[in-house]
């Protein structure tokens, strides 16, 4: 089955004969060798690189079990490449080699070699590239299959799609499997096998126990607001012990690290700054955020806040929760300070769009509760309403526009062309 994922190809082609390294990051599993070996490689050949001029160098099998010696590996690409040609070199599980930072610059000294490295677990995580690279590394970062993705590599209607997504998310190998128990099998394993192992290797965790706990409270809460204190509290209720707020904030730095988790800070949009607390927390996979919680809470409107800001973030957006204000008067005619919330704060560029994710919207109070937010804002942005339920773009007398989740997520200019 081949898997398009042309945003990322689009990504290698522009840095492509630049002078960094290109670092393919993203959690474990989500396909970063795929698009080297395979994607990467048929778009070399197919604009007339030759066979011999391609190297890729799989590091993590029992063949090249010698290359994990930098020596070793670097001797074995000398001896592949010569100084009259262009040569590209994808170099797969960069970590398994010992020490393989100085190898990395040494090959930044050949001016003639474009190179590609792949890196995960332990020893190779998001923050290793901005402290070893010294600028001289340019990450493209890989996300799990967006919903279109996953929705073009089969012959399923949007629902069949979007109800088999939103259970088991967009881990590239469960588009092989067809059983259900065998994909929850899988993400199971993920946790198990991989992603936990890691950390606990990585940052030698030794209250696992706590950890996981927490991990599951966050794949709970997502789309809902967390404080320091209401995840204090949480954990103390559920877990039955007690955890400090320090090592609560280290935990989710963690989980952020290895990609697993990411965090939307809260924007005051008429005070123009950021609020420290509370803030949210949003799953890269909703798949292994249901595996956490044995497939149970399963709160549709939850998850398509999730899918959403995902697609966003995915799409290039930087993503903050909006926060305004405003005084009403209650029953007794005093004025009542109420803060209310804009979903998403999408900035691309000069370009920013306030959205809110709204599963269905049955009534005109709904609606009038749903936009009550986005009439109190400047109004030359863009406001938009994504909901669950199909309808044709339409905009109301004061701007807002409403699109359904469709076509927000089938169409990736849909927030350009409305």
């Amino acid at each position: 089955m081949r898997i398009n994922r042309d945003k990322y190809l689009k990504e290698l082609i522009s840095r492509k004969n630049t002078s960094a390294i290109k670092i393919v990051t993203g959690i474990r599993r989500c396909g970063k060798s795929y698009l080297l070996k395979e994607i990467y490689y048929d778009y070399l050949l197919s604009i007339g690189v030759k066979k011999e001029n391609i190297i890729i160098i799989s590091l993590d099998t029992i063949e090249n079990e010698n290359l994990l010696n930098p020596h070793n590996l670097l001797e074995f690409i000398n001896s592949k490449i010569n100084e009259e040609e262009t040569f590209y070199l994808i170099l797969d599980e960069i970590q398994e080699v010992d020490n393989f930072v100085p190898l990395l610059n040494s090959l930044l000294q050949k001016k003639n070699l474009d190179v590609y490295v792949t890196g995960s677990n332990s020893k190779f995580l998001s923050t290793d590239i901005v402290t070893q690279f010294r600028g001289r590394g340019d990450q493209i970062y890989v996300m799990p299959l967006s919903f279109k993705e996953f929705f073009d590599c089969q012959n399923l209607s949007f629902d069949e799609a979007y109800d088999d997504y939103i259970n088991y998310g967009g881990m590239p190998y469960l588009l092989q499997i067809k059983e259900i128990n065998q994909k929850i099998n899988y993400l199971d394993s993920l946790f198990e096998e991989i992603y936990l192992k890691d950390i606990k290797e990585r940052y030698n965790i030794r209250n696992d126990k706590e950890m996981e706990e927490l991990l599951n409270i966050i794949a709970s809460c997502i789309g809902t607001l967390i404080s320091p204190t209401k995840l204090e509290n949480t954990f103390k209720s559920v877990g039955k012990v007690s955890l400090s707020r320090n090592t609560i904030y280290s935990y989710l730095k963690i989980f952020e690290e290895s990609f697993l988790i990411k965090k939307a800070n809260r924007y005051d949009l008429k005070g123009k700054k950021y609020i420290n607390a509370p803030l949210k927390y949003y799953f890269t996979d909703i798949g292994l955020r249901n595996s956490r919680l044995n497939f149970r809470q399963q709160e549709e409107p939850h998850i398509m806040e999730n899918i959403i800001y995902n697609e966003l973030i995915r799409r290039g957006y930087k993503v903050d929760i909006g926060v305004v204000s405003e005084y009403t008067k209650n029953a007794n005619n005093f004025n009542v300070y109420k803060q209310l919330e804009v979903d998403f704060v999408a900035n691309l560029g000069n370009n920013k769009i306030f959205i809110q994710s709204v599963y269905n919207i049955p009534s005109k109070e709904k609606r009038e509760q749903e936009t009550k937010s986005l009439n109190l804002l400047d109004n030359s942005f863009k406001k938009v309403i994504i909901v669950r339920n199909y309808l044709k773009p339409r905009r109301d007398e004061k701007g807002i526009i409403t699109i359904c989740l469709e076509d927000f997520l089938l169409n990736e200019n849909i927030l350009n062309e409305i």
